[in-house]
């Protein structure tokens, strides 16, 4: 499935949500947001390295971004001094990086150059372990320009400062460089520390092709819980709708979507029906099972009031079960029994309507 496909279902949800009223329709559009910035605007992510340190570009991008089981990172062309460099990591992603260390002020204006056209996500400052004082403060003071220079001044970035040594911290001893100080989230070793720490810092539409290629299980399932809470609660909404049986199709095709995803953020490919595949194998088939769950479901509907409120939750909870049992699966690495239990045992969570403060129904409740 290419973002082709994906886009026309998000347009095709965006239409129907145009019916809902608008108390139900904002909050579910503010649930649509993330994932339409994780998976239709996503893009690889982009860093700047500066600082005085003569490490060799694709070595520090293997230190940083490449598991030592995965291989070597690779440029795939050099596009010119202090401009974006795209390098594959792996086989499932790439980044792009711009090497500003030791730019002087011709190269300066080519790198500020390319932050106005792409801004960066993320800074790297990483100093030499025995730099002279001069050379150290001219470099934070290139660190402070290629900042304030980021989408031209009204991007903020994030920066992390990293270390090779033992040497105590840099940029916290900058009282005098506002755009350092409030753009620094923290002092790391080069290496896995900070990879862990990566995803979580950078915008939606960058995190998905770093942590396809990084293999970094716990920001995978950081993401994948994201798109299954969204998803569970754009179901819930939509299934709580007085619409009997018209929902069907786009309740399932939203499930279908959610469990690609998952499959997505774990290094597979998208495939609708690899998704089917494994919707069937947990035993929430889709096709005649789930038809009669779901026909149960919207016969619900024809009772005001509490059977809409119920119908909801209940599209809601299957959802969920579904895509924590894809997580324990696609991402966690366990047998398709695990994936059945956790099916089972999520089927009883309780999901909250956007836009609902009140205690929420579940599967459970339903029954009582």
């Amino acid at each position: 499935m290419n973002n082709s496909a994906l886009l026309h279902i998000v347009e095709r949800l965006e239409g129907f949500l145009g019916k809902l009223p608008e108390s139900i329709r904002n909050p579910v559009l503010h649930e649509l947001t993330p994932l339409k910035e994780l998976f239709l605007q996503q893009r690889p992510p982009r860093f700047v390295l500066t600082g005085s340190h003569p490490m060799p570009l694709l070595e520090f991008v293997a230190r940083i971004f490449t598991p030592e089981t995965e291989e070597a990172p690779s440029r795939e062309t050099l596009t010119g001094l202090y401009r974006w460099q795209m390098i594959r990591l792996g086989q499932h992603g790439s980044i792009e990086i711009l090497d500003a260390r030791g730019a002087d002020p011709a190269a300066l204006a080519l790198a500020r150059e390319a932050l106005a056209a792409h801004p960066a996500d993320l800074f790297f400052f990483l100093p030499a372990e025995r730099d002279a004082k001069v050379a150290t403060r001219r470099e934070i003071e290139r660190l402070e320009e290629v900042l304030i220079a980021n989408g031209d001044g009204k991007i903020r970035a994030k920066l992390i400062e990293l270390q090779s040594s033992d040497a105590p911290p840099l940029l916290k001893q900058q009282p005098d460089k506002p755009a350092i100080r409030s753009s620094l989230i923290g002092n790391y070793s080069l290496g896995s520390t900070v990879r862990r720490i990566l995803a979580s810092a950078l915008p939606n539409e960058a995190r998905v092709e770093l942590v396809r290629s990084g293999g970094d299980k716990h920001a995978q399932a950081e993401i994948a819980e994201l798109l299954v809470k969204s998803t569970s609660a754009i179901c819930a909404a939509i299934g709580a709708q007085p619409i009997p049986l018209a929902d069907l199709p786009i309740l399932t095709t939203l499930q279908l979507v959610m469990v690609s995803g998952i499959m997505y953020i774990s290094g597979r490919e998208r495939s609708l029906r690899a998704a089917t595949e494994f919707v069937g194998a947990l035993g929430a088939n889709v096709g005649i099972g789930m038809v009669l769950r779901e026909g149960t479901r919207a016969a619900l509907k024809f009772f005001p009031g509490w059977g809409n409120l119920v119908c909801g939750m209940v599209a809601g909870a299957g959802t969920y079960a579904i895509g924590r049992a894809a997580v324990v699966y696609f991402i966690e690495g366990a047998t398709l029994r695990d994936a059945r239990r956790a099916f089972a045992r999520h089927r009883k969570k309780r999901v909250v309507l956007p836009g609902r403060k009140e205690k929420a129904l579940s599967q459970s409740d339903s029954k009582s």
